[in-house]
């Protein structure tokens, strides 16, 4: 017998057992010894982990966090859960789709409101980075953000939608957000700050997506570009503004966008890192006046381009809105 083929007979040795073993568990849970059980399990993982069996122990912590959640023995599928991890962390496994997948089924499965939820992401975020100081692996944000999303809960799922590549998905939620939590006259509140934090994690693909995905699917917003709402425009013209890189357009456009952006004190905190990331401003040395959009104006009128205003823009005006893109014969304005 060749050595592949013996590895191949192990294996299938080894999982018969396995399912040996979780009959005669399934059938204690199913009459109603569930401590007996729990502890069971928790006997089984020490020594599958003692024999380096850690493939099989878990199928079989995760099999049985399952069972004891159907059974809505919430501690004890929280606590095989937490064995999961505790195999992955220690048998050094690679980040894999379906590992993912699964960790995120553990997750959707947890009471919403309990600590070992909590504890169980954060975990499960530090092992998917390899311990490493990351915020996480995208596709696992992405899976948590989804199955947060489906429970309305629409802040958590929307900080994880940040930390995953998942610009579309991110839009969607966003609309639903809007539509079922939001007033109409925050529709395009929802959106900017998700532009503005996607661009300060310099994630600019993910930036554009759900700026379009938004306005073009929310019920609120009419056809554009250009949009009725002057945030909107600011947000458009941002984005055109961080792929030509040309400080000068960032400057007026923050300066002449200032009553939009001043309806959420973050607008201009997020703007000073994209200054700093696309721009590159320098991070400010001191609380001056007026932040950095005043060192801006002050350093653009410096370079001698005081007298680019772009005062004949009205930006509450769609129709006018279009100048600043289409009037690329103004210096400095080339997008």
């Amino acid at each position: 017998m060749s050595e592949q083929e013996s590895l191949r007979c192990s294996s299938a040795r080894n999982r018969g057992g396995v399912q040996r073993v979780e009959g005669k568990l399934r059938a204690s849970v199913e009459k109603g010894d569930y401590y007996e059980a729990h502890q069971m399990y928790r006997t089984l993982f020490f020594r599958y982990m003692s024999q380096a069996k850690h493939a099989e122990a878990r199928e079989l912590m995760y099999n049985g966090a399952l069972l004891f959640f159907s059974y809505n023995q919430q501690n004890s599928a929280a606590d095989l859960s937490m064995l999961v991890l505790e195999v992955l962390e220690k048998s050094e496994t690679k980040v894999e789709d379906d590992i993912l997948e699964s960790l995120a089924k553990l997750f959707g499965q947890m009471d919403q409101n309990s600590p070992e939820r909590v504890a169980f992401v954060s975990r499960a975020l530090k092992w998917s980075t390899g311990g490493s100081g990351k915020l996480g692996h995208p596709k696992l944000h992405q899976l948590l953000a989804v199955t947060l999303w489906k429970e309305q809960n629409y802040s958590e799922s929307r900080y994880h939608f940040l930390h995953s590549s998942d610009g579309e998905g991110c839009a969607q939620m966003l609309v639903e957000y809007s539509a079922s939590r939001g007033f109409r006259s925050e529709v395009d509140m929802f959106v900017a700050q998700a532009v503005l934090q996607f661009l300060c994690l310099k994630n600019k693909n993910s930036a554009s997506v759900v700026f379009s995905t938004y306005t073009e699917k929310h019920p609120s917003i009419e056809k554009g570009p250009p949009f009725v709402q002057p945030l909107l425009n600011f947000i458009w013209f941002l984005l055109l503004a961080v792929d030509g890189g040309k400080l000068t357009v960032f400057t007026v456009l923050c300066e002449q966008y200032q009553p939009s952006l001043k309806r959420d004190p973050m607008y201009n905190e997020y703007l000073d890192r994209i200054g700093q990331l696309f721009f590159g401003v320098p991070p400010k040395q001191s609380p001056s006046y007026g932040g950095l959009l005043g060192e801006l104006t002050k350093t653009f009128h410096l370079m001698g381009n005081g007298t680019f205003k772009m005062n004949h823009l009205d930006t509450g005006s769609s129709k006018n809105l279009v100048g600043l893109r289409l009037n690329s014969n103004v210096p400095g304005c080339q997008m």
